[in-house]
């Protein structure tokens, strides 16, 4: 809806710059909406301020390390599903394979605990937004979305996607998992939270433009992300083996 509202509302479009220095900097930020992404992003840490951010501290001063980091490889776990088949669609069978192991030999305990990483399957990112950028699709403006942050239109879409591989997200009623699927949705929101606070309160007071910063930093990080994923190459072992 957001991605809709964009396209047919054109007084948050910001316009190009006539100049033409300006407008090489305009084209390389690609935030043709920065006005709608600004307003967003305000909203995001009015949130923060309000809700996220005292309730971050207080999950990150009470609750024990073990269990923060059981919730975070628990969240982990869940998702594997879809990292395997976006490393599948990527063509990268030795990302598929540990994404898969990591999944089966977790859900051993549950996804309490990472198991496969002590057996040599590491954690990886690999989602459908990425894996269509190594299909060739672009990215399209970079957008900025209450709750889901940093985006474009391109990895937006991969976000529904990889909503749509999440296997528990089918689980009929009656068995007690959507509630599952409820709480550690949100118990793994409030575990991110808790580990970015101090480095979204260290982005407010040392940057002189939080957003723009936030916008590059993530930016050079996808790319980072996408250019990995190009140049995995490994042959279809782990290294262990």
């Amino acid at each position: 809806m957001a991605l809709l509202s964009l396209s047919g509302c054109g007084s948050l479009h910001a316009k190009p710059p006539t100049d033409p220095d300006d407008l090489a900097d305009y084209k390389a930020v690609n935030d043709p909406y920065e006005p709608f992404n600004r307003k967003m992003f305000n909203l995001n840490m009015w949130v923060y301020h309000k809700a996220l951010r005292p309730v971050g501290h207080f999950w990150k001063n009470n609750i024990p390390q073990p269990i923060r980091t059981s919730v975070a490889t628990l969240n982990e776990t869940w998702r594997q599903p879809a990292v395997f088949f976006s490393d599948v669609g990527a063509g990268r069978p030795r990302r598929a394979g540990d994404s898969f192991m990591r999944f089966l030999l977790n859900m051993t305990t549950a996804g309490f605990y990472d198991v496969a990483q002590h057996l040599g399957y590491k954690q990886h990112e690999t989602d459908p937004g990425m894996v269509m950028a190594l299909w060739g699709i672009k990215s399209g403006p970079y957008i900025f979305l209450p709750g889901l942050g940093p985006t474009n239109f391109r990895d937006a879409t991969g976000y529904a996607i990889g909503q749509g591989l999440t296997p528990i997200n089918y689980v009929p009623r009656g068995y007690g998992l959507i509630s599952f699927n409820w709480g550690y949705n949100i118990l793994g929101t409030f575990n991110t939270f808790a580990d970015s606070t101090d480095q979204l309160d260290q982005l407010e007071h040392q940057s002189l433009d939080p957003y723009a910063f936030m916008r590059s930093a993530w930016q050079q990080q996808r790319q980072s992300q996408i250019d990995a994923l190009k140049a995995d190459h490994r042959a279809t072992t782990p290294d262990w083996y």
